[in-house]
């Protein structure tokens, strides 16, 4: 089993969870997050202050998922996610060892 984690941009959230139910996925995760990368967030004006925004809004997405369904994940969160422009996120791949469904004691993968 991996886990996808993609920290997108939040107007994007609607077309990766479309995307992923559409390759066949069920269940997402959703976080509200902050942060920066290169673009290292941008200047604002105030009521005629200036001041800088260093962390911007994203949203992380988590899916846990058999081995076999990672590339379609992937590149399903990636077409939807991109614009083309600076800030697009980035994608995650781990290994996850083991998952139990806490319900009914389900492991591995019938417990996602």
């Amino acid at each position: 089993m991996k886990k996808i984690e993609a920290i997108i941009k939040p107007f994007k959230l609607d077309e990766v969870k479309e995307a992923l139910q559409e390759v066949g996925l069920q269940g997402i995760t959703v976080t509200e997050a902050k942060g920066f990368g290169r673009q290292k967030g941008h200047t604002e004006l105030y009521r005629g202050a200036e001041y800088v925004v260093d962390f911007l809004p994203k949203v992380k997405v988590e899916v846990v998922l058999n081995d076999d369904m990672v590339d379609k994940a992937v590149e399903a969160i990636q077409q939807a996610a991109r614009t083309g422009r600076i800030g697009d996120g980035k994608i995650f791949i781990s290994n996850v060892e083991e998952a139990l469904r806490i319900r009914t004691g389900e492991t591995g993968a019938e417990a996602i």
